[in-house]
Parts: C-alpha cells; structure tokens; sequence
C-alpha cells in the first residue's frame, strides 16, 4: 500500500491565457460564456472562477482576461478559469 506522504506533489500545467469579451452572462444562475480567438465557440465560465470575493458577476460586452482548458462544459468546447476583468 502507498502512503500519500511518500507521493511527491504534482503541479498542474499552466493553462493557456488569453482576452477576450463576455458573449453571455446568467446573474441568477452565476455563469455564462466568453468569447476569444483561442476558444472558437466560446468558452463556459462560472462566477467562482472570477478573481475576487462575495458577489462575483460580468456584464455582455466586458473585456476579461482569462486562462482556458479544453474540458468542454454544457455544450461548450472550452472551459474559462481564473477570469479577470480588463479595465
């Protein structure tokens, strides 16, 4: 039997990064999709993915930064992470 104690950690890969804009947002359901040259179709994102605490939302046309990974979600091929708002 293996203990965890004798398994080395793994780091994740890092994720792709890229900016693009909020195609959709559900303020009642926390999430929606965005939209980038890098994830055609449109990624789906969920409000616990965006940098910061309490109340997390997006508004359709917002210009966000935000890492992506090919595990698609409610019909969507890509799947946003660590979202960031573009100023």
């Amino acid at each position: 039997m293996i203990d965890d104690a004798d398994v080395p950690p793994t780091e994740s890969p890092a994720l792709p990064s890229v900016t693009g804009s909020v195609r959709t947002w559900h303020d009642n359901e926390g999430w929606g999709v965005l939209d980038s040259e890098a994830t055609p179709g449109g990624a789906w994102a969920f409000f616990a993915e965006i940098d910061g605490s309490g109340y997390r939302s997006l508004t359709p046309g917002q210009r966000v930064r935000f890492d992506y990974e090919d595990r698609g979600q409610d019909g969507y091929d890509y799947r946003a992470r660590n979202i960031r708002t573009v100023e």
